[in-house]
């Protein structure tokens, strides 16, 4: 079972850091800083690595996209 970190990670980064120009782009856009992107993206790519994303972070995140925190769980199904 895919637990709950790499749900969050994989979501953000398939649904919205694929869609930037880069991932430094992203995370100007987001109010985050480019090694909380590389964190989420290397949770995809490393077996026995996970990011534990930070509630306020994730709030950054949701707050740049119109989002609630609510919001976003719906969207990720959890």
């Amino acid at each position: 079972m895919t637990n709950v970190n790499q749900i969050i990670c994989k979501y953000i980064y398939d649904n919205w850091v694929l869609k930037s120009a880069s991932q430094r782009s992203f995370a100007l856009d987001h109010n985050i800083d480019e090694t909380i992107v590389r964190k989420i993206k290397r949770t995809l790519q490393q077996e026995n690595y996970e990011y534990n994303i930070p509630i306020s972070t994730l709030q950054k995140i949701c707050e740049s996209r119109n989002l609630s925190l609510s919001e976003f769980f719906k969207e990720v199904g959890l």
